[in-house]
């Protein structure tokens, strides 16, 4: 007599009938740059006691997996700075399969590419095929401007020997107005010619930095049209499970990715929830309501971790409340580092 079929697991369904199929993971909030848009020059870290060890965040991921969640990103801060991280990359990485068998269709990572040339063949050994590396400038004295202290040199070096190791690289570069608005499109140009995709997003307002986000706010339906005077772009369809809208560079394998939380909400197709390097769960990156993931699973183990995790499916809002004005509040107080990118 043949076995039933296993019980599938609940799924993960908010409380507006969005399926919650990517899950976003910060491993730490400390990073070597001081980007001006992300951080304060001065940054209190959070104490190393206070964060998830890297078997708990193995254990919550997993109970993601299990749940129907398909794709996991790995971030920070700057991921690469946590000692050992590429034992959780590895352990992650088992689950990855081909899509629609049950595991991860795909793990990534978003780093600042400091670190990436020592990192770069552990990563693609251990299951990933895809990396977003911040680039903001390809000006080596404006990048260091942007940075605080960061070496162009060195990151791009990282991106060489990511592309050598055969992953697949996609740059993210905040569109800042004053400071890189005018390279766009040459940075497009790079990117084609190196054979990486782009995304350009929206400057957000996530906790206190040292200067005006208004000052550098560039909406990028304005980019979008200064780049169709220099390429065609053509609409495409697609999609890596996050927020972007996407073109394609005719006559290229480039495409250009546009995330634009404030010109163009992308709230209603949300798949998304982030793990905080200190095991909160946040539904939504621009409210500050949470779950605490830590001490569910510390004090309930996989019981608790799925009740918790079912309560933040249903306080997740229907959409972020992001806006710039001269000297308003951020809408939340803490750092993207803090949630994760």
């Amino acid at each position: 007599m043949p076995l039933a079929p296993a019980p599938a697991e609940p799924s993960l369904v908010d409380a507006h009938g969005r399926v919650i199929r990517y899950l976003r993971i910060s491993v730490t909030d400390r990073c070597d740059l001081r980007c001006r848009y992300c951080m304060a020059e001065q940054m209190t870290f959070l104490p190393r006691a206070a964060l998830l060890r890297l078997e708990e965040i193995a254990v919550i991921a997993e109970r993601f997996i299990a749940r129907g969640v398909n794709k996991i990103r790995l971030s920070g801060g700057e991921p690469l700075v946590r000692r050992d991280v590429g034992d959780l990359v590895r352990r992650l990485g088992r689950h990855v399969g081909p899509s629609g068998s049950g595991g991860l269709d795909e793990l990534t990572m978003t780093t600042n590419g400091t670190r990436l040339a020592q990192h770069a063949e552990t990563l693609f050994a251990a299951g990933i095929r895809r990396v977003n590396v911040s680039l903001d400038s390809l000006d080596p004295e404006r990048f260091r401007y942007i940075t605080r202290h960061g070496d162009l040199a060195q990151v791009l070096g990282g991106i060489g020997a990511a592309k050598a190791a055969g992953l697949q690289v996609k740059i993210n570069a905040v569109a800042l107005a004053g400071l890189n608005e005018d390279e766009l499109a040459d940075m497009l140009d790079w990117c084609v010619g190196e054979g990486h995709d782009l995304s350009l997003i929206e400057t957000m307002p996530l906790g206190a930095i040292d200067e005006d986000r208004v000052d550098r706010f560039v909406p990028l339906t304005r980019v979008l049209e200064m780049l169709s005077g220099r390429f065609d772009l053509r609409r495409d369809a697609h999609r890596t499970g996050g927020p972007a809208r996407y073109w394609r560079v005719a006559g290229t394998g480039t495409k250009l990715g546009l995330i634009s939380p404030l010109t163009a909400n992308f709230c209603d197709g949300c798949n998304r929830v982030r793990l905080t390097t200190e095991g909160k769960l946040y539904a939504c990156l621009g409210h500050d309501d949470h779950v605490d993931l830590k001490a569910a699973l510390r004090d309930g183990g996989t019981s608790a971790l799925d009740d918790a995790i079912d309560e933040a499916l249903r306080i997740k809002p229907r959409r972020h409340d992001f806006s710039i004005a001269r000297g308003a509040a951020p809408a939340v107080t803490r750092h993207m580092s803090v949630t994760g990118g």
